[in-house]
């Protein structure tokens, strides 16, 4: 690699690549950066017959990918992966380097970080490139009632995890070219403290929340945790995804992975429901990119109705459920036709 010229790291995490796209999404904005500090962006790989994957990032915008490709990296083993990265950070000395907050990536990460001694900011919802050449990393904080922006501008690398969905991949083209490096793997590597004896994959939502083209969203309108249920109830009738407010999540309505804003999940739906949401901006900064929204709330003035393409002045549980009883009155007349 040109030690001269900058880079912007990507650690590509393959693992269900057709549906987790945090990756992808990544290089695209590292791509967007990039131009800003004359860098190139680096996808960096460690694994085994990685080839598909490799090809794949070049074709997402990668203009190098690194990687490093043996049977003992078939499993993810956090501690291999640390020690690797440790070692490539080390010789290359990338500026940046971006990881996708997810499970693994919130464990993986702050290793990283420690061992080049560095900062990272975690959780980023946004990321640009300061006049003076810093990293700014834009993040939640405080339970997502303030947002922070922090640069590190005193060490290298630049770390920050960002959260899926925050930005738009790149679409495929195979058109696009990048060099692959191929590095050995260390002789030396410390043994794992822990054995991965067994793994299965958890059951998951029929789409990713981030991804769905149909939210069904409700707050502290809807009045109760048992009312809350015809949030999914519609959304099932509607083969959408289920999105709630910080106090829904937090009153234990409903799941964490349900939450929409800036503690949560950022969505861009085609059409988005909006049922007993004020508005407060911890959630509307997360749905801005949304398509079409129709709100119900009893407020004309509340912001969320503001936001809204149709907004509808009204009790929020009884035009969910006059939604919900009309869709399946028209299912039934369906079957009864067909019959």
């Amino acid at each position: 690699m040109n030690q001269e010229k900058r880079s912007i790291w990507v650690f590509a995490d393959y693992r269900n690549y057709f549906q987790n796209r945090v990756t992808l999404q990544l290089l695209a904005k590292a791509n967007d950066l990039a131009p800003n500090l004359n860098a190139e962006v680096c996808a960096v790989v460690f694994g085994f017959e990685t080839d598909e994957y490799v090809a794949e990032y070049i074709a997402h915008g990668a203009h190098k990918v690194l990687v490093v490709e043996d049977a003992a990296l078939k499993q993810y083993s956090v501690e291999k992966y640390t020690i690797l990265m440790e070692k490539l950070a080390g010789q290359y000395q990338p500026e940046i380097i971006l990881i996708g907050a997810t499970s693994f990536g919130r464990e993986f990460a702050p290793r990283v970080a420690k061992r080049l001694g560095t900062g990272l900011t975690a959780d980023c919802i946004g990321l640009e490139i300061t006049e003076d050449g810093n990293l700014l990393q834009i993040a939640p904080s405080f339970g997502g009632n303030l947002i922070a922006e922090i640069i590190t501008p005193r060490h290298r690398p630049q770390m920050a995890t960002v959260r899926p969905g925050t930005f738009q991949e790149i679409p495929h083209d195979d058109s696009l070219h990048g060099e692959v490096v191929h590095l050995p793997m260390p002789k030396k590597l410390p043994k794992d403290r822990l054995r991965l004896v067994a793994y299965e994959r958890q059951p998951v939502r029929d789409q990713r929340l981030e991804e769905a083209r149909i939210v069904v969203c409700g707050g502290r309108g809807m009045g109760s945790k048992l009312k809350f249920k015809k949030i999914s109830e519609l959304a099932q009738l509607l083969s959408g995804e289920v999105g709630a407010t910080r106090p829904i999540v937090y009153a234990g309505w409903v799941d964490e992975d349900a939450l929409v804003g800036q503690a949560g999940k950022n969505i861009k739906p085609q059409v988005l429901f909006s049922f007993g949401i004020s508005g407060a901006i911890q959630h509307t900064a997360a749905l801005a990119d949304a398509d079409f929204i129709i709100a119900v709330n009893k407020n004309p003035n509340a912001t969320m109705m503001k936001m809204a393409d149709v907004a509808v002045v009204a009790d929020a549980n009884q035009v969910c459920a006059a939604l919900i009883k009309g869709l399946k009155e028209r299912i039934q007349s369906k079957s009864d036709y067909s019959e």
